[in-house]
């Protein structure tokens, strides 16, 4: 493999059993990087007492009670030597040099440092026993403790001569018991979480050796796995030695120029202070696009939302105005049809009484006309009375009769004629009404009509509205089945690890009883590897479990699991491996 290859793993890392929880779901990078770095997942450790096996929670025996016994009572022996050392000169030195007044106040000060310390320790323990520990409680006990150690070193310091070494020491000695007490109290606080709280995740501790060599450096890593919750030092040795593999692969790439690089190859440089590994960073521009996607597609889905409502809510009102159109044209169009039979009834009747006034003076004239003739006939016909006699008047008698008849029948005429013309006025009048009054029921009915349209048209929107949140509620429905889907995967795989790691635990525990080398462990492992990745061996010759375990293990796999760096060495173990598992070795 050439440097320009990207490496596989960059050192063999300590065998870790414990399954490692992911710290977020990094998809495929977008960059053009590679897309791992080790075999070593993203994840922040889940080693709970640096060694990557869980504590037992087994009960405690007999003789684990009666040595944890032992020791609470050498450490309240220890108690008491403390305070009886510490006692006299802490009041000592209270009345002397921090002018308490009398010795039995510096006493009473000395008593009260004291029973303060120890009340804050009880008050440790007890919540620390009850699963409730109060963290801030340990500072004002150290303080109090410093406090007197320094009262004790000071009441060790001469008083008329210079300091010599030997004083160093007296002081030294006097704050050796305070500091030793506390120490056993943190120790016990530290054991009692530990038996009461076996699941708590533990953090562990960077080799001296490594602080001596590289302080530094080792600082930043402290920093680091302090800052991001990383609870394994190997793990982090392992970010580092990635990060720095993928710096070396990336100059390399760029032939040491690290400026032609793109910003996405040089995020991982850029990340590795807030946590990130190589990988988790080189996912980022893909986490963030797909976030920025998510974003705008709910954006999107709010304004089609905003969009509908609207859009309804207008084809609502707009159906209401017409409603309310409608109804008012309706009432107008009744309205102006009532009018319009009333003026054309009274328009008729105007027009009956105007005619029958002009017959009836027409009439009047006319009788006033015939009563002059008659009296000119009168007088005709006395004149003729009186030229031709009496005989004439029965012919002017007859005349007049005729005439009277005549006028009658005239007077009748025009009665006919005035009662012929109001009916024909009254109804054309009514006529027109009539049409007025159907032309505003047709424009009625086609504002009814239009106003139809429009709800018919709501209630297409309405129905596409529900059919829409139907479609969305099944969507979300098969979502949400997708993500249970996902989470029974999970806890299947979850529980496959388990068992495996109760399988080797099962297996190591054998081992310890046998007493194994170092040789046979290793190729045990290398068989319950095989095993566990698929291996059915029963009925197959020893060449063809040969062939099988060489598919599913590779060399790089022994060399990875058992922390070996000869390739040599890891075929050894395989080799001795297909042996043992055709001589029936099942764990």
């Amino acid at each position: 493999m050439t440097i320009t290859d990207w490496p596989r793993t960059v050192a063999g890392p300590d065998p870790d059993p414990a399954s490692p929880t992911p710290v977020s779901e990094t998809p495929t990078p977008v960059s053009d990087a590679p897309d791992v770095v080790s075999d070593a997942p993203d994840f922040v450790s889940e080693t709970e007492n640096g060694t990557g096996t869980k504590p037992s929670v087994g009960k405690l025996t007999r003789t684990q009670k009666l040595a944890i016994a032992a020791i609470v009572v050498a450490a309240l022996v220890l108690a008491g030597i403390g305070l009886y050392l510490s006692f006299s000169h802490v009041a000592e030195f209270a009345f002397k040099k921090l002018h308490f007044g009398s010795l039995d106040k510096g006493r009473l000060f000395a008593v009260g440092v004291d029973v303060g310390i120890m009340v804050m320790i009880a008050i440790d323990l007890v919540m620390a026993w009850l699963k409730r520990p109060i963290g801030w409680v340990r500072y004002p006990v150290w303080l109090l403790t410093s406090a007197t150690v320094v009262l004790n070193g000071a009441s060790a310091a001469p008083e008329e001569r210079p300091w010599e070494l030997l004083d160093y020491v007296a002081a030294f000695a006097h704050g050796v018991v305070p500091v030793l007490f506390i120490m056993i109290v943190e120790v016990g606080r530290d054991s009692i979480e530990r038996m009461v709280r076996p699941e708590r995740a533990e953090r562990d501790s960077i080799p001296w050796i490594r602080w001596t060599l590289a302080p530094i450096a080792t600082s930043r890593i402290f920093r680091r796995m302090r800052l991001w919750g990383v609870t394994s030092y190997p793990e982090m040795v392992r970010r580092d030695q990635d990060l720095i593999a993928y710096e070396q692969w990336l100059k390399r790439k760029h032939k040491g120029d690290l400026s032609k690089a793109k910003d996405d190859e040089l995020l991982p440089m850029k990340m590795a202070p807030y946590g990130y590994t190589v990988t988790q960073a080189l996912a980022m521009p893909g986490e963030q696009e797909q976030a920025a996607q998510k974003r705008a597609e709910d954006a999107e889905r709010e304004r089609l939302d905003a969009e509908t409502r609207s859009q309804v809510a207008k084809a609502e009102a707009e159906a209401d105005r017409l409603r309310a159109k409608g109804k008012v044209e309706t009432v107008r169009a009744e309205v102006d049809g009532q009018t319009g039979q009333a003026r054309a009834h009274a328009k008729a009747q105007v027009g009956a009484a105007e005619r029958a006034a002009e017959l009836e003076e027409q009439a009047l004239e006319t009788a006033v006309v015939a009563e002059a003739r008659a009296r000119r006939a009168e007088a005709e016909r006395v004149e003729a009375l009186e030229r031709r006699a009496a005989a004439e008047a029965g012919l002017q008698t007859a005349e007049l009769e005729r005439q009277a008849a005549r006028k009658r029948k005239e007077a009748a005429e025009a009665d006919r004629v005035a009662a012929a013309e109001a009916q024909a006025v009254e109804t054309q009048t009514i006529a027109e009404a009539r049409k007025a009054a159907a032309e505003a029921d047709r424009a009625a009915a086609e504002t009814e009509k239009a106003a139809a349209e429009r709800r018919r048209a709501a209630a297409e929107t309405d129905r596409k509205a529900v059919e829409e949140n139907e479609r969305r509620e099944a969507a979300l429905a098969d979502i949400a089945g997708a993500r249970q889907a996902a989470a029974e995967a999970d806890r299947a795989a979850a529980e496959t690890r388990r068992v495996a790691a109760e399988i080797e635990l099962r297996a190591v525990e054998i081992e310890d009883e046998a007493k194994l080398t170092g040789r046979q462990r290793a190729v045990r492992k290398v068989a319950r590897m095989a095993l566990a990745a698929g291996l059915v061996p029963d009925g197959l010759a020893h060449e063809d479990i040969h062939h099988e375990l060489c598919e599913r293990i590779s060399i790089a796999a022994v060399q990875h699991q058992l922390d070996v760096s000869s390739t040599d060495t890891a075929s050894k173990y395989r080799t001795e491996a297909v042996a043992l598992i055709a001589d029936g070795y099942r764990p």
